[in-house]
C-alpha cells in the first residue's frame, strides 16, 4: 500500500519506516473519533506490512503531539445522548492504539510540545519516547472531572515508579520534559529541530537489527511483566527458540565470521 493522506492523519512509508503524523494542528492534534479511525487503520497497515519494521508517531507543527481528547467534540457528542460517545469509538479505540491493539513492532513517539491526557496516552502506548526541550507533559483529566481513560492509570504506574505517577493521576499536574526523562518517562529530550531525525536515526539503527529478533524480544519483554520470574524466563526460552530456527539467526553469525554487514530479510 502507497503513502496515504488521510483526513486527519498522514501516513508515509519510508523504506522500512513508518511515519504517522496526527495532521490537526489547528486543533493541538486533538483526537476525536474520526482521527482515532484513522490512526488506527494507519497503524494496522504497518502491523501488517512485512516490509515495515519500525514505526514513529508524530504531531504536525510544533506546538503539540497532541493535547489529548476533542473536548468540543466531545462535548458535541454528550448532547446526543449518554451513549454517543461510546457509540462514535466503537470502531476504533481512543488514538487507535491505546487498546486492544497488540503489535510486537517498535514504535517511537516524537513528541514536540504539548503531550497532555489522551495524548500522553497515546504516547504511553509507544514503546520508546523522544521529546523536545518544550515539551510539556500531564494526565489533566480529574481537573474536569473524568479520569484518564485510555490507558493512563494503567500505563504510567508502570513505567516511572507509583508514588509520582500516582501524585500526576490524582493532581492532574503537568510536568516538563526534563521531568519526564529524570524518571524515566521519556529516553532523550533534545532541541525541537532534533525530534524526527532522532527518531528516525533510532528507527534506522532498529532497523539494522534482525527484524524478528527485535519483535519476539519486545514481545518477551512486554508479557515479562506481567509474569512471575521463572514464568518470564521460560517464556524468554521459548522466544529463543523461536527466534534461533529462522533464516535471520544463521545470517547473523555469517556475516559477522565473514566481515560484512549481515542482510537480514525477516524470515
Amino acid at each position: 500500500m502507497a503513502d496515504l493522506n488521510y483526513e486527519k492523519v498522514q501516513y508515509e512509508k519510508r523504506g522500512r519506516i513508518a511515519i504517522v503524523t496526527i495532521n490537526r494542528p489547528e486543533r493541538m492534534n486533538a483526537i476525536d473519533p474520526q482521527t482515532s479511525l484513522e490512526m488506527h487503520e494507519a497503524f494496522c497497515d504497518f502491523r501488517d506490512d512485512d516490509d515495515l519494521w519500525v514505526a514513529v508517531l508524530t504531531g504536525a507543527g510544533e506546538r503539540a503531539f497532541s493535547a489529548g481528547n476533542d473536548l468540543v467534540a466531545m462535548s458535541q457528542m454528550q448532547q446526543q445522548g449518554s451513549n454517543a460517545v461510546s457509540a462514535a469509538y466503537s470502531k476504533a479505540p481512543f488514538g487507535g492504539i491505546t487498546r486492544g491493539f497488540e503489535c510486537w513492532k517498535p514504535i517511537i513517539a516524537a513528541i514536540n510540545g504539548f503531550c497532555l491526557a489522551g495524548g500522553l496516552e497515546i504516547a504511553l502506548s509507544c514503546d520508546v519516547r523522544i521529546a523536545a526541550e518544550h515539551a510539556t507533559f500531564g494526565l489533566p483529566e480529574v481537573t474536569r472531572a473524568i479520569i484518564p481513560g485510555a490507558g493512563g492509570t494503567q500505563r504510567l504506574p508502570r513505567v516511572i515508579p507509583f508514588g509520582p505517577a500516582l501524585e500526576l493521576i490524582v493532581t492532574g499536574g503537568r510536568f516538563d520534559a526534563d521531568w519526564a526523562f529524570r524518571y524515566g518517562l521519556v529516553n532523550h529530550v533534545v532541541p525541537a529541530e532534533q525530534v524526527m531525525p532522532k527518531a528516525i536515526e533510532m528507527a534506522e539503527k532498529i532497523c539494522e537489527n534482525g527484524p524478528l529478533a527485535v519483535r519476539l524480544a519486545k514481545e518477551a519483554a512486554v508479557r515479562g511483566l506481567g509474569m512471575p520470574l521463572e514464568e518470564g524466563m521460560r517464556f524468554e526460552i521459548e522466544q529463543s527458540r523461536k527466534v534461533l530456527a529462522s533464516e535471520d539467526a544463521r545470517e547473523g553469525p555469517l556475516a559477522f565470521a565473514q566481515k560484512r554487514p549481515p542482510q537480514y530479510k525477516g524470515r
